[in-house]
């Protein structure tokens, strides 16, 4: 295995530059908005733009730049929709699928090792607590309108 690292950028308020967030020793230069949409895509498997937009809560111009760059840096591809010759739908290639299986990985094992550093009162606290993160988790954040963030 390579000793490349993941890399999600957010954006800097101040200014508007993404400085980069090591995440993992993976090297890839992703946004976690492009994380988010490999993942959705991964999950939900071959999809239309439009749905893709829809699930993610980001407008058509956004997604558009988006996929582009996942798709020029090989995560997605994009193939013609048997249904509809002017639709295109999206899907993982094998080197999307294992750029997050390693990010999975590679986060699981951080997150094992912090725990590791908890007191046994601190990890009990936690695993009370794991009904109400894990409900939590299944709902879709909202901003104060209810619209999707």
């Amino acid at each position: 295995m390579s000793t490349e690292s993941v890399v999600a950028t957010t954006p800097d308020e101040t200014n508007g530059d993404a400085p980069a967030v090591d995440v993992t020793r993976l090297r890839v230069a992703l946004t976690l908005t492009q994380l988010a949409a490999l993942a959705t895509v991964e999950r939900s498997g071959p999809m239309r733009l439009g749905d893709l937009a829809a699930a993610e809560g980001i407008a058509p111009s956004t997604l558009t730049r988006l996929v582009t760059a996942l798709e020029e840096s090989g995560y997605v591809r994009r193939n013609a929709d048997p249904s509809d010759a002017r639709a295109s739908t999206l899907v993982i290639t094998s080197r999307g699928h294992d750029t997050l299986e390693r990010l999975r990985t590679q986060t699981t094992l951080e997150l094992a090792a912090s725990m590791r550093l908890l007191t046994p009162a601190q990890r009990s606290a936690l695993a009370d607590a794991l009904p109400v993160l894990e409900r939590l988790a299944e709902v879709p954040a909202t901003d104060s309108a209810g619209a999707r963030a």
